[in-house]
């Protein structure tokens, strides 16, 4: 019989959840996009393309966070 959660260590339990996470990743691309994601996907990229913006540095990206922080 499976051990009952709560009888899990908070580490047991993160250690559990991140197997099940990572168990989730690696099934996702067997996963088909809906009609409705891949119409939002290819507008997104129209945006930028058409916006033809390059984005900012991760550093920089990274320092304005951690300034509203």
């Amino acid at each position: 019989m499976p051990t009952p959660l709560n009888s899990l260590s908070i580490r047991e339990k993160i250690l559990l959840v991140e197997d099940l996470w990572d168990s989730i990743a690696e099934d996702q691309a067997m996963l088909p996009f809906t009609p409705e994601q891949k119409d939002e996907l290819n507008r997104r990229l129209d945006a930028y393309e058409a916006d033809q913006a390059q984005g900012r540095e991760a550093g920089e990206v990274i320092a304005g966070i951690r300034k509203r922080l």
